[in-house]
Formats: C-alpha cells, structure tokens, sequence
C-alpha cells in the first residue's frame, strides 16, 4: 500500500510542476495581449455605463446642441444611430442568454 501512496504522490509532484511550466508558458504567451484586452475591457466598462445612465448622455449631446446649433442635427443623428446599435446589440444579447 505505502508503494501505491509513493508512485499517486510522485505523479501529483510531477503534475503540479508540469502545471507550473504551462502557467509560465502561457504567461509569456498572453503578455503582448494584455493592454490590447485591457482597453477592450475598458471599452466595454464605457458602454455598460453608457447603458445603464443614458440620461447624462442625453444631456450632453443636448447641451451640446444648444452650445452649437449648427452641428445639432449632425450630433442628434450620430445620437439616433448609436441608440439604435446599443438597443438592437442588448436584444440579441438577449436572445443570446434565452438561447444559451
């Protein structure tokens, strides 16, 4: 039995130290993405914010308006379009999660 118990530990050791060199390999391997994901992330944090208070957003693009009426209609339809993405986005989102 003691032998058994020796040869499961030795195996557990040579697994751990191969899951360790993996780590590190993939580590190096990962390191040249990581700002590249971290903006993503940051983008994405940008437009769950943007989803959940649209009202200060409004507010902008209307004060924006009222500073500079020449460009209101510009801004007002970049505005539309962008709500339509955001919404058409979280009902497939939607979809997705029913789906999933």
């Amino acid at each position: 039995m003691n032998k058994k118990l020796l040869r499961i530990a030795e195996e557990r050791n040579r697994l751990i130290a191969k899951a360790a060199s993996q780590r590190g390999t993939l580590a190096l391997a990962v390191e040249p993405w990581r700002m590249p994901l971290a903006r993503a992330d940051q983008g994405l944090a940008a437009l769950r914010y943007i989803k959940t208070h649209p009202l200060p957003i409004v507010g902008g693009i209307v004060l924006l308006a009222l500073l500079r009426p020449g460009n209101a209609g510009k801004w007002l339809g970049r505005a539309f379009v962008t709500w339509r993405v955001l919404n058409g986005w979280r009902g497939r989102q939607r979809v997705s999660e029913v789906a999933g």
